[in-house]
């Protein structure tokens, strides 16, 4: 069973080689899977969905020349239709807990995560008080991991530490929402709406909206230079 921290790379991997092309995967697609993600959409499902997509694709291109697939968001009606079929013939199952070990996340490397996120909010130019204040939990957090790891290899709770990270982020985006500038939101939520337009007929209103709102919030974090806080965008060096 794939872990629950590989669903970015696995995803990245299987489109690269669908596509017969090392294509490094836009804002928008990253926002896609992370839009992915957090509905709780199966990896497996996803894999399938980018397979159908590009099996799709093929037999048509025999037919005709067609553009080449240049993003995720080409492949997220069949992703959908993936994830319900699989949601039908489940079994109810549970899925196996997964250890820090199995995930290959090394405390030290979880900690040194946490502590260069603290490190980037400390020199925030923005939201001085919430980037304090979220550097001063994350610190608080890479202690524990550093403990934990010390004591038991098996201690720590991936899976809640990044629950926590997930609520810090999104109280942390809450704030830079409200101290932006009008201008810099609309450009933001221009600049998705371009980004999407060729896919719109492939998604539905939903799920458009959810991507609309992850691309936005990278984006507002890229132009303040802050980091993402997710276990996801830990180095794998």
């Amino acid at each position: 069973m794939r872990n629950y921290f590989n669903y970015f790379t696995e995803i990245e991997e299987r489109f690269q080689q669908r596509r017969g092309t090392i294509l490094l995967l836009s804002t928008l697609d990253w926002a896609l899977i992370e839009m992915w993600r957090e509905a709780g959409i199966p990896l497996e499902a996803v894999l399938r969905g980018i397979d159908a997509a590009f099996d799709k694709y093929e037999v048509r291109q025999k037919r005709a020349r067609m553009q080449r697939v240049n993003g995720l968001a080409w492949c997220a009606q069949a992703v959908m239709q993936a994830a319900m079929e699989m949601s039908t013939a489940a079994t109810g199952s549970a899925a196996a807990t997964t250890t820090a070990q199995e995930s290959g996340f090394e405390h030290e490397r979880v900690s040194a995560h946490l502590t260069a996120a603290a490190e980037a909010l400390d020199r925030a130019m923005v939201a001085d008080e919430a980037c304090r204040a979220t550097a001063v939990r994350l610190r608080e957090l890479a202690a524990e991991v550093r403990a934990a790891g010390g004591e038991n290899a098996a201690a720590v709770d991936l899976e809640a530490l990044e629950r926590s990270l997930n609520v810090l982020e999104e109280k942390l985006f809450v704030t830079l929402t409200a101290a932006a500038p009008e201008a810099l939101l609309v450009g933001l939520k221009e600049h998705a709406a371009r980004e999407l337009a060729p896919y719109r007929s492939r998604m539905g209103a939903v799920q458009l909206r959810q991507v609309e709102q992850q691309f936005e919030r990278k984006q507002l974090l890229v132009h303040y230079n802050l980091p993402r806080l997710s276990l996801f965008y830990m180095s794998q060096q």
